[in-house]
């Protein structure tokens, strides 16, 4: 029986996406972002294929939490040291460092896997 060639992977095109986060809620646009970097968008979509877009965000500092999530909610960052898990609220984390939180939330809303990094790298987040 004879062989056949193996095609190649067609050339993935990738495309630039700008979104304004200003006024928007902080896990809607996440999940928005999440789905462009996964390429889940795309009628070519398969898992194993990383086919996402590269996605620039707009105006991070001015994104929204609903309820009293800036005076309740609280980032933990950890040293991985004993006794070196620090806790910074919300609107201390917006004051320094507005593009933290969404970046945070774009980290989970994306498959653990080997891809997760490349994808991160596609995302582009300016205050």
């Amino acid at each position: 029986m004879a062989w056949k060639k193996q095609i190649g992977m067609p050339k993935i095109e990738r495309k630039h996406h700008v979104i304004d986060v200003e006024g928007k809620v902080v896990g809607r646009v996440a999940t928005q972002i999440a789905k462009l970097l996964q390429g889940k968008h795309k009628a070519t979509y398969v898992p194993h294929i990383d086919a996402g877009d590269f996605v620039e965000v707009l105006n991070a500092g001015k994104i929204v939490f609903t309820g009293k999530k800036w005076e309740q909610k609280k980032h933990f960052l950890s040293s991985n040291r004993p006794g070196g898990i620090k806790a910074v609220g919300m609107d201390a984390l917006r004051t320094t460092k507005p593009a933290k939180i969404l970046e945070h939330a774009v980290r989970y809303m994306l498959p653990k896997n080997k891809q997760h990094t490349i994808r991160m790298k596609r995302l582009k987040i300016s205050a």
